[in-house]
């Protein structure tokens, strides 16, 4: 029978390459993921990814499909949530109180994720709000995913429509160069914007955000997900007043 682990005993190693798998399976049904596809995101070689995908296997964490197709089971789906959880309550954390941006607070949550205890998790969770997303918009666990709206890909909208920054998705995130653009200008979760232009033929899309223009081609503007004219302000979480410094 496969073990079962508190994904805090996961290795940080182990815990990097489930969240890996969540990204690349997306929030619902997986996608076809091999150790090939998840060696090349995280920068190591193949054989080294094969091999700590047999070892998630054997705790019953991960599964194949198809052949070589990877699958988070519903054990490694609820260990990877988990971490995800932890990670965006340490990126509210250092992105909305320590004022850290977004593509190094991210990489700061990478390091600190499996370092907190329960405890900890539990008073940032309470003091941050109860957030169930993370700072980029993206739902903390499957649960949350299935009863929020999906979005629409930035790069399909219209010119002259209008619209808001629902959210950045996780595969986004792994860009910290995008990240950081988007941060710029603005552009971050309830962000309202009007395209002003799309080209298919220049490959990139125009638009007026709330601190003037910015454009971006047209595939890292598919890794956006806007909500079409207005959205529901309920959508997006604000933390607690008097967290942030100078609230």
């Amino acid at each position: 029978m496969p073990r079962r682990h508190d994904p805090r005993d996961l290795s940080s190693a182990a815990q990097e390459y489930l969240l890996a798998l969540r990204v690349a399976s997306g929030t619902g049904d997986a996608t076809k993921v091999t150790a090939a596809s998840v060696a090349r995101q995280l920068g190591v070689t193949t054989q080294a990814a094969s091999e700590m995908f047999r070892r998630l296997t054997a705790d019953g964490l991960v599964e194949h499909a198809d052949g070589r197709e990877l699958r988070l089971t519903s054990a490694g789906r609820a260990a990877a949530d988990a971490i995800f959880r932890r990670h965006a309550l340490i990126e509210w954390l250092l992105t909305s109180v320590v004022g850290l941006g977004w593509a190094e607070s991210d990489e700061e949550a990478m390091r600190l994720q499996g370092a907190i205890s329960p405890r900890v998790e539990a008073r940032l969770d309470e003091m941050l709000g109860h957030p169930e997303i993370c700072p980029h918009g993206n739902p903390i666990d499957l649960a949350t995913a299935k009863r929020r709206p999906p979005g629409v890909p930035l790069s399909e909208m219209e010119a002259g429509s209008r619209a808001t920054v629902y959210r950045i998705t996780e595969e986004a995130e792994e860009d910290a160069g995008l990240l950081s653009y988007l941060e710029a200008r603005a552009l971050w979760p309830g962000a309202p914007i009007t395209i002003l232009a799309r080209s298919e033929s220049l490959d990139s899309l125009t638009l007026e955000g709330p601190i003037g223009r910015a454009t971006l081609g047209l595939r890292p503007a598919s890794l956006v997900r806007v909500l079409r004219g207005d959205a529901d302000p309920d959508l997006f979480h604000r933390i607690p007043a008097g967290t942030a410094p100078g609230s």
